[in-house]
């Protein structure tokens, strides 16, 4: 289990300046964009808990990380919490790039022709 860099405390009672320049320097420092996009939810959070100042938190930060990095599995399950830091255009590449069209190809089945022959009404007929 990875090791979370701030505090519960930390990341709902830090002033908006303070977290941000922190989860940026936390981010150039570790290249990790699992705990970086877990952190920014956490900001998300706090925005629906009615703090306005994390409005779009660090827009940039989010649209680096979906642009320019490996798509991970922890990317990829937070991609749609984001959906408002995007425009319509970067949506849609984003989205492709998160998740690709499956390219699977399918076997088509052999018609085989039944072995049963006729009715057996004997075995069907047995009073």
């Amino acid at each position: 289990m990875t090791e979370q860099p701030f505090t519960q405390y930390q990341l709902f009672h830090l002033k908006s300046n303070k977290l941000e320049e922190q989860i940026v320097h936390y981010y150039q420092e570790t290249q990790d964009s699992s705990v970086t996009i877990q952190l920014l939810l956490a900001m998300k959070v706090r925005h629906m808990l009615g703090e306005s100042d994390f409005e779009l938190f660090l827009q940039d930060l989010v649209k680096h990380l979906f642009a320019n990095n490996r798509i991970t599995r922890a990317l990829r399950r937070y991609f749609y919490f984001f959906r408002e830091y995007f425009e319509e255009t970067e949506w849609e590449i984003l989205s492709a790039r998160c998740f690709p069209p499956a390219h699977g190809t399918t076997e088509l089945m052999e018609v085989v022709p039944s072995t049963v022959e006729g009715n057996e009404q004997g075995t069907l007929e047995s009073s």
